[in-house]
C-alpha cells in the first residue's frame, strides 16, 4: 500500500492518518444518530489526530493550532444547544484567524488576486457566496446570532481568499471545501424545516466536505514543507 509519508503502514505518521480516517468514517456514518459521548469523541479524535499528524512531521505551528482549535470546535459541534453552537462559532472563528495569518505568511501577497484572472475570479465567487448566506441567514437566524454569524461569515470568507495567494492546489481546494461545508451546515441548521428529509443526508455531506477540507490542507502543507 503506497502511504503518503516514509516508513510504510506503521509509521507513526501514517498510522496517526489512518487513525484520523478511520474516526472520520465512523463519524460519518453516525452523524445523524443522536449526541453520545462515543460520537463527540470520534468527531474530536478525526481532525485531532490531523493536528498530532502536523505536530509530528514539523508543521507550521499555526497549522496544528488552527486543526486544534478546529477540533474543539467539532467537539462543541457535536452537542446540542445554542451554548455549545457558539462555543463551536467561536472556536471555528478562531482557527480561520489562524488560517488566515498562515495562508497570507505562506503566500505570495494579496496582490496576486488582481494579477492573475482566476484568482481574482474565485475571490469574486466566494464573496458572491458569502453575501448570499449572510442575507439568507440574517432573516432566519435570532437576534443574538445575527453578529456571530456575520463575523463568522467575513472570517471564513477572509479564510478562503488568503488561501487562494498560495500557489498550493490542495490548500486552495481544501479552503473551497471549508466555504462548502459552512454554506450546507448553515442552510442545514437554520434554513431546512426540522422535519426535511433531506437533514440526514446535508449532515453527511457537512462532514465529508469538512473533513475532506481539512485534510487537503493539511496534507498540502506537509507534503510541500520544503516550499514553506
Amino acid at each position: 500500500m503506497t502511504m503518503p509519508f516514509p516508513g510504510g503502514i506503521d509509521a507513526n505518521a501514517n498510522a496517526t492518518l489512518i487513525f484520523s480516517l478511520v474516526a472520520a468514517v465512523i463519524h460519518a456514518f453516525t452523524s445523524s444518530m443522536p449526541p453520545t459521548l462515543a460520537r463527540s469523541a470520534a468527531k474530536t479524535l478525526a481532525v485531532t489526530m490531523l493536528a498530532v499528524l502536523a505536530g509530528l512531521q514539523g508543521g507550521p505551528l499555526l497549522l496544528v493550532a488552527a486543526l486544534a482549535l478546529s477540533a474543539v470546535g467539532d467537539a462543541f459541534l457535536s452537542r446540542d444547544g445554542e451554548k455549545a453552537f457558539l462555543g463551536g462559532l467561536a472556536s471555528f472563528l478562531l482557527a480561520h484567524v489562524i488560517y488566515v495569518a498562515l495562508f497570507l505568511r505562506s503566500g505570495g501577497g494579496l496582490e496576486l488576486l488582481g494579477a492573475e484572472s482566476w484568482r481574482g475570479a474565485i475571490a469574486l465567487a466566494m464573496a458572491v457566496f458569502a453575501l448570499v448566506m449572510l442575507v439568507a441567514l440574517w432573516r432566519r437566524v435570532g437576534p443574538s446570532l445575527r453578529v456571530p454569524i456575520a463575523v463568522y461569515v467575513a472570517a471564513i470568507l477572509a479564510m478562503g481568499v488568503s488561501a487562494l495567494t498560495t500557489g498550493n492546489v490542495s490548500v486552495i481546494g481544501g479552503a473551497l471545501l471549508f466555504m462548502a461545508s459552512d454554506g450546507l451546515l448553515a442552510t442545514e441548521k437554520f434554513l431546512v424545516a426540522a422535519i426535511s428529509p433531506h437533514r440526514p443526508w446535508m449532515r453527511f455531506a457537512v462532514w465529508a466536505l469538512y473533513y475532506a477540507a481539512q485534510l487537503a490542507i493539511t496534507l498540502g502543507f506537509l507534503l510541500n514543507l520544503g516550499s514553506y
